[in-house]
């Protein structure tokens, strides 16, 4: 091989939560997988990497021949390190025409709209933010010829780097659309958007398929990609101290947002920051509903929850877009395929047969009336010697109820004298998820969570109603005056009916426990064609 087509190694290391600071691409009309938009500066850029060079092979691997989507995994796998091999744009076309096909096989072909390979061409959503220079293009008409276009568009400049192109014809600003306007009426748009603005640009193949198919064209049609800030889509297990975060409510931002993030909680260990905004609980959206509703759709959770949340800056651009970060959930589990989280269901015979009861306890002078029960080398606790007449009684408990949380904190996996403490310290009033046996048994074999969704509440004065519980379960996610419950030994021991649970009355308020509410940063659709490195 001649030296001048000899492939550069570049080696790229990153830290956790940095990028490269590159983009990787196939365009219309070029070969390759392209880097484009090498960052000043970054990583990429302090390894030689140029825009322009085609990656050959990544980590060893021959991707000249792979699909795009699959060179973008091999990279994204690598993790915070990976070694390319790239050839200039002149030695990579000179081996191209010598049509070397065993060392460099031709790419499959795809096609390629609005610089996306895919089967239906979307129109494009391009986020800008000047620069000293300006935004780096011009506005033109043509003669006899309908809209606004792109022209003048500055390599490497803002607007190349956003993902315009030369001919691109001008469909809105910020939302809205300018197919109407004047050059002049789009000019003044654009100066009075201030330092950042969004277009929404269709390509002339893409322009034609929506002419020939009579579509009017609207950002909910756009691919997102080239949107440089996005949406993350988390999942979180809860931990022993739920989620790890408190749900917020502002006044004067509407929204529903994450705050007050336990240190090394499954919240922080997913990514999630204080002040993200909630879009969707395991895919559906909750900008629509009430504080209390969207604490009630991540109870019926269980122990897992995907969450789709978003920072302030992204929804600040996905607003001035005019699109729902939902359009965000949909493409990335449409593109993966992946199934969404939701809530575990039962047939109809299961909501009569198979249901847990939730009881509301208040104390008298004789105590709630029950003894709790534990076993050595059988987890759980269940409920024994329930007198008659006793609030326990009256509350629907009856002998062999297991005892799945009280006041809203599980206590399946605690140890006995924790649960005896929790209960304790509660005072005078109390609130017990109890399973029969049976019940208790056909859930946990059906892998699905018991928890109050599973509930059909009898409107009696001594269990609680579907009111009182959400406004019980809102304080339990947002309010502060929250207890922990301890951390959970095993239990080791037998432990024979015990008086533990009816301590002697106290003119103490009730401790309130909280459970607190709780996603890693999900990264764009692995079938992306532009994807930040």
């Amino acid at each position: 091989m001649d030296s001048s087509c000899k492939p550069r190694t570049i080696n790229l290391n990153k830290g956790d939560g940095q990028s490269y600071g590159f983009f990787l691409r196939i365009e219309e009309g070029v070969q390759g997988h392209l880097i484009r938009n090498v960052e000043p500066g970054t990583i990429a850029d302090k390894a030689g990497l140029k825009d322009g060079d085609r990656v050959v092979k990544v980590n060893g691997t021959c991707v000249d021949s792979k699909d795009h989507s699959k060179v973008v995994e091999l990279i994204q796998e690598s993790g915070t390190s990976v070694t390319l091999q790239v050839l200039d744009e002149i030695a990579y076309l000179k081996i191209k025409d010598q049509d070397n096909e065993s060392q460099m096989p031709q790419p499959k072909p795809a096609q390629i709209m609005n610089g996306m390979a895919g089967t239906t061409p979307k129109p494009k959503l391009c986020y800008m933010v000047k620069d000293k220079s300006g935004y780096g293009f011009s506005l033109k008409t043509i003669k006899n010829v309908s809209g606004i276009f792109m022209t003048d568009v500055k390599a490497s400049g803002v607007a190349d780097k956003a993902g315009v192109k030369n001919n691109d014809r001008l469909i809105e600003i910020n939302s809205e659309n300018v197919e109407k306007c004047t050059h002049e009426q789009a000019v003044a748009k654009i100066k009075q958007a201030g330092n950042s603005v969004v277009f929404l640009l269709v390509d002339e193949d893409t322009d034609k398929y929506y002419k020939n198919a009579g579509m009017k064209i609207t950002s909910e049609m756009a691919n997102l990609k080239l949107l440089p800030h996005k949406p993350r889509t988390v999942e979180l297990a809860k931990g022993e101290d739920g989620y790890g975060y408190y749900l917020k409510e502002e006044k004067a931002r509407p929204g529903h947002f994450i705050n007050e993030i336990d240190k090394g909680g499954p919240a922080d260990r997913a990514g999630l920051e204080n002040m993200d905004r909630i879009v969707c609980v395991n895919g559906d959206p909750v900008d629509s509903m009430s504080h209390e509703q969207v604490v009630e759709r991540i109870r019926e959770c269980g122990n897992k929850t995907f969450l789709m949340v978003i920072d302030e800056i992204t929804d600040k651009i996905y607003k001035m877009a005019g699109v729902s970060p939902m359009l965000c959930w949909e493409e990335e589990n449409h593109s993966n395929n992946k199934p969404l989280c939701t809530t575990p269901t039962t047939a109809p015979e299961d909501k009569v047969k198979h249901k847990p009861k939730l009881c509301k306890l208040e104390k008298t002078t004789s105590g709630f009336g029950f003894h709790l029960n534990a076993i050595r080398g059988t987890p759980g606790h269940f409920l024994k010697e329930v007198v008659m007449g006793s609030p326990a009684e009256q509350s629907g408990l009856v002998d062999d109820d297991i005892l799945v949380e009280v006041n809203g904190v599980n206590v399946e996996k605690k140890s006995h004298e924790e649960v005896v403490e929790m209960i304790r310290s509660a005072g005078s009033k109390i609130e017990m998820l109890v399973a029969e046996k049976t019940v208790y048994n056909y859930f946990t074999e059906k892998n699905i969570p018991i928890t109050t969704a599973l509930i059909e509440l009898p409107k009696t004065e001594t269990c609680s109603s579907s009111a009182a519980w959400k406004e019980v379960h809102t304080e339990i996610i947002t309010e502060k005056k929250a207890e922990k419950a301890a951390s959970v030994p095993t239990v080791t021991e037998k432990k024979e009916a015990e008086p533990g649970p009816d301590p002697a009355p106290t003119n103490s308020s009730p401790a309130e426990t909280r459970e607190r509410a709780g996603s890693s940063s999900s990264s764009s659709s692995s079938e992306a064609e532009d994807e930040r490195l």
